[in-house]
């Protein structure tokens, strides 16, 4: 990718949820709610405070963020769907996760 967000924007791919319920139950497309739940690609250098100074990010390339369901700015960049958001809008780092996808116990 060679998109470099600025500021304290950062870059999330979207996590696809499952799409069964744990009983089994396919959801479909059309009732589906788009993922909360992303990994972050890109981080730009940070906010500038009152000083000047540049004060960096508390995410990094490959955390698994939530943010708010109307959070960001959805893009697309190389052909794949994108979100651009400000640092403030993501609730949280998800910690001990796997890349692959699964969730730690």
């Amino acid at each position: 990718m060679k998109f470099r967000p600025l500021h304290d924007r950062v870059v999330v791919r979207r996590i696809e949820a499952d799409k069964k319920t744990a009983g089994g139950i396919i959801i479909p497309d059309t009732v589906k709610e788009k993922p909360q739940e992303g990994e972050i690609l890109a981080v730009g250098p940070g906010a500038r405070d009152e000083s000047g100074k540049i004060q960096p990010l508390d995410v990094k390339a490959g955390d698994r963020v939530l943010f708010g369901k109307w959070s960001g700015t959805e893009v697309k960049i190389d052909g794949e769907d994108l979100l651009i958001m400000k640092e403030s809008d993501i609730m949280g780092v998800l910690e001990g996760t796997a890349k692959s996808g699964k969730k730690a116990a």
